[in-house]
Parts: C-alpha cells; sequence; structure tokens
C-alpha cells in the first residue's frame, strides 16, 4: 500500500498574488468534469495528462517556499477543478496543515468523490468559490452541466462555515447587467460567512490553446470585458451586501 496518495498536476506557481491571501505557491491540479464557455485553460480538462506526481513531492516544493508564504500567505490548489482529485488533494491539505501551511482550494464546487468532502473541507482555511451561475438553465447553457453536484458543495460549505472568497467571471451580453448583479446580491445571502466577493472581467487570452488543440472556441466574437464596467458592477454588489 502506497503511504502517499498520487495525482497529476498542470503546473505550479511559486509567487501567487490573486489566487488567496498574500503570496502563495499556487498547485493547478489537472482535470475538469466542467466545460466552461469562458474557460481559459482548455489544457487542464483531460485529468490523466500532464505530470504525475505524490502528495508529499508536491507538498515539499511548497515547503521550499515558507520563507516567502509564512506572513499570511499559504498554498492554493486550483486547477482545472481540485476536487476533481479527492482523494489526492485531501492527502496533501493534510501535509500541509500539518506543516503548519494556510490552505485554500479554488473551486467550482463540483467533481468530488462525496466520501472524502467533509475532510477535504476541514483541513481547509479558505475556499475560492467560482460561481459560474445562479440557476439551472443559465448553469447548464454556462458550464454543460446539472447544478446538482454544485448545490450539494455549498450545503456541505455553509455546514463547515469555511471561510469564503466570491469569485464569478463577468461576461459581455451573459452577466454584464445591473440586474443580474441584484440577482446575485439575492443569492449570495445565503452564505454568512463571505469575507471577500471578485467579479472577474472576461478576457480572450486563452483563444490560442483552443487553436492549438483543436476545440471549437463558443464564444468566438464575445469581446473582451470592459475593466471599468466590471469594476463598477463589484462595487455596486459591495455596497448592496454592506448596506443590506
Amino acid at each position: 500500500m502506497k503511504e502517499y496518495s498520487e495525482g497529476y498536476i498542470h503546473s505550479i506557481e511559486t509567487m501567487g498574488l490573486v489566487d488567496g491571501p498574500n503570496i502563495r505557491v499556487v498547485i493547478f491540479m489537472q482535470g475538469c468534469p466542467l466545460r466552461c464557455l469562458f474557460c481559459h485553460n482548455p489544457d487542464t480538462w483531460n485529468k490523466l495528462s500532464k505530470t504525475k506526481v505524490t502528495s508529499k513531492e508536491v507538498v515539499d516544493v511548497v515547503r521550499k517556499y515558507r520563507s516567502y508564504i509564512e506572513e499570511g500567505g499559504g498554498v492554493t490548489f486550483s486547477g482545472g477543478e481540485p476536487l476533481y482529485q479527492s482523494e489526492f488533494l485531501l492527502d496533501m491539505l493534510r501535509l500541509s496543515k500539518k506543516a503548519g501551511i494556510h490552505t485554500c482550494i479554488d473551486t467550482a464546487g463540483v467533481g468530488y468523490d462525496t466520501k472524502y468532502l467533509d475532510d477535504i473541507l476541514k483541513y481547509t482555511d479558505l475556499v475560492l468559490l467560482d460561481i459560474k451561475a445562479i440557476d439551472e438553465e443559465s448553469y447548464k447553457k454556462i458550464t454543460g452541466k446539472s447544478m446538482k453536484m454544485f448545490n450539494q458543495f455549498i450545503e456541505k460549505l455553509k455546514e463547515h462555515k469555511n471561510k469564503i472568497w466570491i469569485r464569478q467571471v463577468i461576461v459581455p451580453g451573459i452577466n454584464d447587467n445591473e440586474e443580474y448583479i441584484l440577482k446575485l446580491k439575492k443569492y449570495l445571502k445565503q452564505f454568512d460567512n463571505i469575507e471577500k466577493i471578485e467579479l472577474l472581467p472576461y478576457h480572450t487570452m486563452g483563444v490560442d490553446k483552443y487553436k492549438k488543440l483543436r476545440i471549437k472556441y463558443r464564444l468566438d466574437g464575445v469581446p473582451i470585458m470592459d475593466v471599468d464596467k466590471c469594476k463598477k458592477l463589484e462595487n455596486m454588489l459591495n455596497y448592496i451586501e454592506k448596506n443590506s
């Protein structure tokens, strides 16, 4: 029996500044069950490609950068979808917490093996929760999947009371309007542990990857999201949250 879990990673960023508080080592894991319209990393979809490593090997890399991350930073497991390799993720979280490292997962709340989920959340200090849509019809159009697994995940998240940062990509013609922001505000009221809300402007930086992989890019012709408009919507949402 193997002492440590094995899994597949895509890449490691050793000085991450946007995937959680302060400086972080970001582990981009391989595999994702969703096919989001605006995904800019289609090269992470296949779970079994790229590099196979043990949980100890990954955490040993993280430990090398402790001098950078110990002042309020930590490790973030991103993807792809980190929950898609649940046992591997759990083992890395356990080893990280044992080493005294702050842990974070950047997740859409899907693809998990139910038997590992409680322990995963137990060893997770912060969840970056990627909201794709807030109703079944829109969710299926954007991701190609049902919202059922995501809904089950957020119930577990509320049960464990993990700290949460909310993230949502804003796409022209899909959700870039005040009407949607008001609906999102209402939807987020179910959580009482949100620390931060970020609206991320849609961009096309991943289009070349689709061409190389010979995958059709389904938002072809959609302009990038105006950064100033996106920030105004974010400010509006945060203002509503603080004053409601």
